[in-house]
């Protein structure tokens, strides 16, 4: 077995960036193998390669990395694990992984704004859960409200453009079908100024209300990972931070439709539980169906049965036009015809872009690495340089 000096330092540290207890590490390192590898057995004077390889599809740094007799950089500014251990969700191993990859790309799109001249300062004040999120969703959507667009995606997309206006970074990313592990997580908000999302193919109007709740986040200036779960919203105990957030997205998305909604008499089959107004109103804004129902719960309007209900109809109703779309997919396959469908792409930041491209000007990158960080090929290069 082929065997290297490396620094054991550098894999402690991505072990507690990573929050990974020690089990946890060695059944990770150890999958696929007959028998579990031992910290002893791994961690010797000098490791086998193979075993460092094991070590590297987890934390994908490059096998130089761990070669570095450098001590790798311990700091709350270099990730948001180091400035704090708990978070909304217990994050799987997936959903650290992207984390940490925003984390990075966070770090070096600073690196390069300085190198670039370029002013990423925050525009918006910070505020305090003390302040009425109501009231500060109507001044905030004076500034942040895109002109109206009907069509989710496209007011998604609008709005992580004014969002860029305002030097909030938005990025999206998307998960391959056939990933073994999905994140199980919605969103984030990294300190200053990055908002990551998950893409919602099924269903825009959902990643649309976790973008408004991460903003509340930018606005306090509270950190957090979170998958935005709508029974607990309606439910369960959340903290102050999380309930100032929800009432802000709530209140930033439904815009002069809010009254309407407070004027809703109380939901029950007497009066068809509001199904009609609730999907006008749904039409009418960016809100999603359920996080109507989940203000309503919260509202007193809704008793836990009739919620129940009403969100298990809408996830049915979700679930037949997924199904929907697989079987016509499949007859058209069946059939001869090509597919048209592919990987959706994600939606990118033009403060994203414009930072990349400043960098490319100003001779800080090269015309590799510009491809490489817009994922461009060489043959879409010119319509980034225009």
């Amino acid at each position: 077995m082929k065997t290297t000096t490396y620094n054991i330092e550098r894999i402690n540290h991505l072990i507690q960036q990573y929050q990974l207890g020690k089990e946890e590490f060695l059944t990770l390192i150890s999958e696929g193998l007959k028998h579990s590898l031992t910290w002893e057995a791994v961690f010797k004077e000098e490791i086998q390669i193979n075993h460092l390889k094991r070590i590297d599809k987890i934390f994908r740094k490059g096998l130089s990395y761990y070669l570095d007799p450098t001590p790798p950089i311990t700091s709350k500014e270099s990730s948001i694990f180091f400035r704090k251990e708990k978070f909304g969700t217990n994050l799987n191993l997936a959903a650290k992984k992207i984390v940490n990859q925003f984390e990075e790309l966070k770090i070096s799109l600073s690196g390069l704004a300085k190198l670039s001249d370029i002013n990423l300062e925050r525009k918006l004040p910070v505020l305090s859960n003390q302040d009425n999120p109501a009231l500060v969703a109507n001044k905030i959507r004076e500034q942040l409200m895109p002109r109206s667009k009907k069509d989710p995606k496209k007011f998604l997309n609008a709005l992580i453009d004014k969002f860029a206006e305002y030097n909030i970074l938005v990025f999206e990313y998307v998960e391959h079908p056939s990933l073994k592990e999905k994140t199980n997580i919605d969103g984030f908000f990294l300190q200053p100024n990055v908002i990551v999302l998950r893409r919602n193919q099924d269903y825009f109007k959902r990643e649309i209300f976790t973008l408004a709740h991460e903003l509340g986040h930018y606005l306090l200036n509270q950190e957090e990972i979170e998958s935005m779960d709508y029974d607990q919203m309606a439910f369960g105990k959340i903290n102050k931070v999380e309930a100032w957030c929800n009432n802000f997205a709530f209140a930033f998305l439904a815009g002069p439709q809010l009254p309407v909604l407070d004027k809703l008499p109380n939901v029950t089959l007497r009066n068809d539980y509001n199904f009609n107004e609730i999907k006008t109103i749904s039409d009418q804004t960016h809100l999603c169906f359920t996080a109507i129902l989940t203000y309503l719960v919260k509202k007193g309007k809704v008793s836990g049965a009739i919620y129940a209900k009403m969100r298990s109809d809408q996830e049915e109703e979700l679930r037949k036009r997924k199904e929907e779309d697989k079987k016509k997919r499949e007859l058209e396959k069946e059939m001869g015809k090509a597919s048209i469908a592919s990987l959706a792409k994600p939606i990118k930041s033009p403060l994203f872009v414009s930072t990349i491209q400043s960098a490319f000007f100003d001779g800080v990158i090269n015309e590799y690495e510009l491809c490489k960080t817009l994922n461009l090929k060489p043959n879409q290069l010119e319509k980034y340089l225009r």
